[in-house]
Formats: structure tokens, C-alpha cells, sequence
């Protein structure tokens, strides 16, 4: 059974990727925050429909079961830019779909990113970039979410993919493939198989995440479960697999791609979220899992 004493996996999500908050959103756009309020108020009890990330949310808080409440093995936090008055809206439909979310910081308006931190979080989501960035720099793992319904899924395990260069890893290898190009990238690859990576944005999760599926029994019917899913081939991938080595680090799944579109192969998978630095690659996934863009690394750089 998990650890009492461990720490919970901790994720922040902002209350659009939460929910289908694009009706109101297009008000605020359209006419302000007063007549945002307004239609906030006036529709409190009625119920929001689930985004892009609900289905992941609920599956995060189902590993809980048979924890004690004072020690959970996962925390999602709501970090908001509305008001606590506009918000009751949202808690109430929290209530309804039996959430356990019991923290939130609501900012008014503000940036709310500063508050990541402070709660400890290991990952955060939100439709905001400007936040999403500002979380990255901060050494939080974050990612741009861009808001959709809940996709549906086939699987009752909680599955998360990862690409692996500026995500998992550092974006070392980008940075060689860009200046040299792939025969370049695959020699540096192949004369430095033996050395580990450095860390990317996600390593942090990556190891909070591991620490919780260990806790579980392994196989096919542990309740979580994780893939690779990268671009990179043979010879470039006996790197990526000595580096996970090292680190101590369990993925059950991984796929190296050679550069096929990675769309089809996360739907294969059953992804509830995949993360990745390349627009190009999360454009290929939309719209068949929920697709988290991480603004890391020479891919997002001016």
C-alpha cells in the first residue's frame, strides 16, 4: 500500500481547463468584468459542463481510494483568476460532480502564478500561457492547455505520455538537431550514449509521479500508467533508456517515432494528457487526447 507519510502528488489547475468556462470567457472578452460578474452570479446554480481536463482530475483524485482523508496520495488545487464572489459558481459545480478539491486561490484578475509555489505543486495547468511560462521559470512544470469538452477515454487507468527532449530531458538534443541536423544529432547521440541527460521541466514530476505509481503494484493493473513518446529512433534512443536508468526512473511504455505524427499513437495509447514543447506535435494530438504544450527550449525561443 502507498506511503501514509509521503507526500501527495500535488497538481494546480486553472478553473478553465476544469471546466467549460468559454461562454463567460467570451463575455469577459467582449464586454468586461462587470458583466462577467453579472452572468456569473445570475447562472450560480447552474452547472458547469466538464473541460478539457476533468476526466484527468477525476482520475488523479480516484487514487485516494482507501487513503485517509488527512493523507491523501493526491491534492488538485484550483488556481483562478476570478474572484471568490464569480468562483461560487465553479465550487458549486466541483460540489455536484463529487471533486474532492478542498483548496483554491482566487486571484481577481491577477496573475495567479505566484501562489504556485507556496502550495507546493508539482505540475500546473491552465489555458493562460503568460501563467504557464511564469510557473516554468519559476521550476514548476507546467503546461498550456487550450480549452476543449472533456475528451472521453477507454481506459479506467490514469495514463499521462510524455515526448522527451525539452519536456523530460533538457532540449541538449534540439539544440544540436537544429544547428546540425539530424546526422549531426544522431553522432552526438551515439558518441554520448552512455552519458545521462540533464534533466528538462518535468523531471521534478516525472519523479513525483514515479514515487506514486511505485507505490502500487506494478504491471497492467496498476491504476497508473505512463509512456514515452518521442520522435527520436534508433541509434538515438539507447540514451534516453541509460539516462532513465540512471535516474531510477520507471516509464511502462516507449515510443520511438522517427519522426511519424505522434497524434494516432497517443490515441493508441489512451493518453488522458500528453506534454510536449512542439506546437507542431500537440496540433497532431488535439483533438484526440488532452494536449498540454510545455514553452520550454529552443523550439519557443524568438
Amino acid at each position: 500500500m502507498p506511503d501514509a507519510n509521503a507526500d501527495p502528488l500535488i497538481v494546480a489547475i486553472s478553473s478553465r481547463t476544469l471546466f467549460d468556462l468559454e461562454d463567460s470567457h467570451a463575455l469577459f472578452e467582449a464586454e468586461g468584468i462587470d458583466a462577467y460578474a453579472a452572468f456569473q452570479r445570475q447562472r450560480e446554480d447552474d452547472l458547469l459542463t466538464p473541460g478539457i481536463a476533468f476526466p484527468l482530475v477525476r482520475k488523479l483524485l480516484a487514487l485516494n481510494e482507501g487513503s485517509p482523508a488527512e493523507a491523501p496520495r493526491v491534492e488538485v488545487i484550483l488556481i483562478s483568476r476570478n474572484s471568490a464572489d464569480t468562483g461560487l459558481r465553479i465550487f458549486n459545480s466541483i460540489a455536484h460532480h463529487g471533486l474532492a478539491i478542498k483548496r483554491a486561490a482566487f486571484s481577481n484578475g491577477a496573475p495567479p502564478f505566484p501562489y504556485i509555489r507556496p502550495f507546493n505543486a508539482d505540475l500546473f495547468l491552465s489555458t493562460h500561457a503568460e501563467d504557464v511560462g511564469k510557473a516554468l521559470e519559476a521550476g514548476v512544470a507546467a503546461a498550456t492547455l487550450l480549452p476543449a469538452r472533456a475528451p472521453q477515454h477507454r481506459f479506467d487507468q490514469l495514463r499521462i505520455a510524455f515526448d522527451g527532449d525539452a519536456v523530460i530531458f533538457d532540449d541538449e538534443g534540439e539544440r544540436v538537431s537544429r544547428e546540425g541536423g539530424l546526422a549531426a544529432f544522431a553522432e552526438h547521440e551515439r558518441s554520448r550514449a552512455g552519458e545521462p541527460l540533464s534533466g528538462g521541466p518535468f523531471r521534478g514530476f516525472l519523479d513525483a509521479l514515479h514515487r506514486l505509481q511505485a507505490a502500487f503494484p506494478p504491471g497492467l493493473d496498476s491504476p497508473i500508467r505512463t509512456a514515452l513518446v518521442t520522435a527520436r529512433s534508433v541509434p538515438a534512443h539507447e540514451r534516453v533508456i541509460r539516462t532513465l536508468r540512471d535516474w531510477g526512473i520507471r516509464l511502462d511504455e516507449a515510443l520511438f517515432l522517427g519522426g511519424r505524427p505522434k497524434g494516432p499513437f497517443l490515441e493508441a495509447f489512451g493518453a488522458d494528457i500528453f506534454f510536449d514543447d512542439s506546437e507542431h506535435n500537440i496540433a497532431s494530438a488535439q483533438g484526440l487526447v488532452a494536449a498540454g504544450h510545455v514553452p520550454h527550449g529552443i523550439a519557443n525561443r524568438p
